[in-house]
């Protein structure tokens, strides 16, 4: 006989999130923040749902962070007025969105790390009744966007300073996992540069989920930005910044084949499990089934191994997988299905697909 599934009434493969473990995770670090003076900006990516983003600041969030215009319209068509834009943006058609943004919007600000960025928002912007603020986004040893040395960040400040339409507003920067220190130094380094050319730096904003117990350590950080943390997934596990039973999105899919003793299939694969590794073997964590492991994806099929003489599933047993990187999983699926209880609600993912 088949076992009883779990959430009969939803359809595999889906995403289930628990509403009292994203509570839980939106306080618990709120309250970190909160003690600590640290000014949190949470980004988006990971759940791409205006009402979380709204959780994150009535619990006590500082505004929002997000990383392309789309989303950030999104945002603001929501209700959301306190967004940075961590994204380089480029290209006339970009800037007008861009402007259009900034002028329904209480806060917008934006990053940037070369002078042709600078230029453009100098246009699109040198007529507003306000200044654009800028940010310059700084390589502390993430190896992304960046400028190379706090040298470098006085630069462009200059720049900034000197053209219309825009202002320097601080400094923001990505780290490697385990980087605070780095961006200690670096950030020390350019505010002592910007300070002797009479530049003030009030905002510097670092980021990240891996190290998100740890951003007090850097004192000279006024902000933190951190998105993965009001779900949680199999990386942060591993990192043991959370548990198992702080991961709130868990992906519920369907046994759907035991073509062979040892080997399972589930009817997840790339398009909602995601390829993303992380640095891990496999492509999630099988709750309750520590025997199981994720060893492959093609679009439609997730290939489980375990012992040839265990007989862990059956055809038609539906199982929760903690994925590797959650805020991948978001942006697979148009909904997402929220449970409170016994009580089971859907939700668009309605700044999905937002990649402009």
């Amino acid at each position: 006989m088949t076992r009883s599934p779990q959430y009969p009434q939803l359809d595999t493969p889906c995403a289930v999130i628990n509403l009292d473990t994203v509570d839980r995770n939106v306080n618990a670090y709120q309250a970190y923040c909160d003690k600590h003076g640290i000014a949190l900006r949470p980004h988006i990516k990971t759940h791409k749902i205006p009402a979380f983003a709204k959780q994150q600041i009535d619990a006590g969030a500082r505004g929002i962070t997000c990383q392309k215009i789309g989303e950030a319209e999104i945002m603001a068509d929501a209700g959301l007025d306190d967004i940075l834009l961590t994204y380089n943006v480029l290209g006339e058609r970009k800037l007008a969105r861009l402007r259009s943004l900034f002028d329904r919007i209480k806060t917008l600000r934006v990053v940037a790390d070369n002078e042709a960025v600078i230029e453009g928002l100098s246009r699109a912007f040198s007529d507003s009744a306000k200044p654009l603020e800028i940010l310059i986004e700084c390589d502390t040893g993430g190896g992304r966007c960046g400028v190379q040395s706090p040298d470098a960040a006085v630069v462009l400040a200059q720049k900034i300073q000197s053209l219309p339409g825009i202002a320097f507003a601080g400094l923001m920067t990505y780290p490697a996992a385990g980087g605070g220190p780095k961006v200690g130094g670096f950030f020390g380094d350019a505010m002592a540069k910007l300070d002797a050319v009479g530049i003030d730096c009030p905002i510097r904003s670092s980021g990240g989920t891996p190290d998100m117990w740890k951003a007090h350590e850097v004192s000279n950080v006024t902000e933190h930005r951190i998105g993965t943390y009001i779900y949680n997934d199999r990386s942060l596990m591993a990192r043991e910044v959370c548990g198992e039973d702080d991961c709130a999105l868990r992906v519920l899919a369907e046994v759907v084949s035991l073509p062979a003793p040892g080997r399972a299939i589930i009817d997840a694969g790339s398009k909602v499990l995601t390829s993303d590794l992380l640095g891990l073997e496999g492509y999630g964590c099988v709750v309750g089934h520590p025997e199981v492991n994720v060893v492959g994806l093609s679009e439609e099929h997730g290939i489980l191994h375990f012992e040839a003489d265990l007989s862990p599933f059956e055809i038609g047993e539906r199982i929760e997988i903690i994925p590797n990187h959650v805020c991948v999983v978001s942006n697979m699926l148009d909904q997402v299905h929220l449970v409170r209880g016994d009580v089971i609600s859907t939700v668009d993912v309605t700044a999905r697909g937002k990649v402009l």
